[in-house]
């Protein structure tokens, strides 16, 4: 393993303390909106009997994706033995616990009841993959706090192998729980696939690291630490990577769609006629989260490393939010077929495409998770050595990694 020298954020600086005062802003905003529709009602939402996933939904399942996939640089040093990246996996894990966090924060928050939260924490019904789920985020939390201590405490350097592979593998297994959540969900016609296990491991490759170089170029920019193009140069094609991962799976998903009998009305809405829908799937999804990023990932597009870096990321991440929201909202929106294969007629909504439109209250509470996701970053690299203090192009020069 690399040397390096680590070194906390110094606190209560003004560039310190307007970060940590706009972030806390953003809580107390979500906080503000969560009380509203606790005391008034979900009925100020956009959501329905039909709709029962919104916005908040599509930013925690965004952000519960990316944790595990932040998780990645910290694997691809420690399990995979790539030097470069082990100077970042102390990093890594903490925007992995960051980012599921803030995530669960949002879906808690949103239940309606989340003082009920207690009685799914301790009641399991183990053929619900929610009831596992929650098995899983719980200990996705321990397993990736004792990888952090292994590579903080040299007294745990005999742990630090088997830390790293536990969590390499638990991450794997959450994610792929996360998308049994919609795979198993067989009454759901944009849903109920096998794929979506793939497809969910593949999207949060994706997601993690370009969130992971967003706050790695942030942190680099305002703490004035060396970050060599190198290192970004691998990242970004990492990036690129994933991202080609992520087509490959959505368009698999959708080719078994179109091959299950019965399916092919849904594909078509999603596809072709689902207003707002098809034009975030082609336009978010497709184009500005996986066709941009992979030309400017390996096109190179006549920018410098640093601002591909970013502008590849930022556009991963508003294609990611995008593809939730057509998986989530989208597959709400399309009538349920209850009975497959027989049926049934009655007086409510039968055939009927769903209206929803999100509220600012749902979005402020979306909002919130990554304030909350910001705000425990910015409390852990200032009390923790978590960041490198140099990770210029010497330290990448000791791999031939490419």
């Amino acid at each position: 393993m690399i040397k390096t020298e680590y070194k906390e954020v110094r606190p209560f600086t003004p560039g310190w303390v307007a970060l940590a005062g706009g972030l806390g802003a953003v809580i107390v905003a979500a906080l503000a909106a969560v009380w509203t529709m606790e005391h008034q009602g979900h009925w100020v939402t956009g959501m329905t009997n039909q709709v029962v996933w919104g916005m908040p939904h599509v930013f925690a399942v965004f952000l519960i994706v990316a944790a595990s996939g932040a998780l990645n640089i910290a694997s691809v040093g420690s399990v995979f033995g790539r030097a470069p990246y082990q100077p970042l996996g102390r990093m890594s894990g903490l925007l992995a616990i960051a980012l599921l966090a803030g995530g669960l924060a949002v879906l808690v928050l949103d239940l309606g009841r989340p003082d009920r939260l207690f009685v799914a924490m301790t009641h399991f019904n183990f053929k619900s993959i929610f009831a596992w789920n929650v098995i899983l985020y719980s200990g996705f939390f321990g397993v990736v706090a004792a990888y952090l201590w292994t590579m903080m405490d040299w007294r745990a350097k005999a742990f630090y192998k088997p830390a790293a592979l536990a969590a390499f593998v638990w991450r794997l297994i959450l994610t792929t729980g996360t998308g049994c959540i919609f795979g198993f969900l067989v009454a759901r016609e944009a849903y109920g696939a096998a794929v979506m296990a793939p497809l969910f491991i593949a999207m949060s490759f994706a997601y993690g690291l370009a969130v992971f170089i967003l706050v790695l170029l942030f942190v680099a920019k305002t703490t004035r630490r060396p970050l060599g193009d190198q290192l970004l140069t691998r990242l970004v094609r990492l990036l690129g990577l994933f991202v080609a991962a992520n087509l490959y799976f959505l368009a698999l998903h959708h080719v078994t769609q179109l091959y299950f009998a019965g399916r092919g009305a849904v594909e078509s809405y999603i596809l072709t006629g689902g207003g707002i829908y098809t034009t975030l799937f082609w336009g978010g999804q497709v184009a500005l989260g996986g066709i941009f990023p992979l030309i400017i990932a390996f096109g190179g597009c006549g920018h410098a490393v640093r601002k591909r870096s970013a502008m590849a990321s930022a556009l991963v991440v508003l294609g990611g939010l995008a593809q939730v929201y057509v998986l989530i909202i989208g597959g709400q929106s399309w009538p349920l077929d209850l009975f497959p294969g027989m049926e049934a007629t009655s007086s409510f909504a039968d055939g009927r495409i769903h209206a929803y439109v999100p509220t600012v209250l749902e979005i402020v509470l979306g909002i919130g998770g990554i304030g909350i996701f910001g705000f425990i970053v910015l409390v852990g690299v200032t009390a923790l050595r978590l960041l490198p203090t140099d990770l210029g192009d010497s330290v990448a020069e000791s791999d031939n990694m490419c």
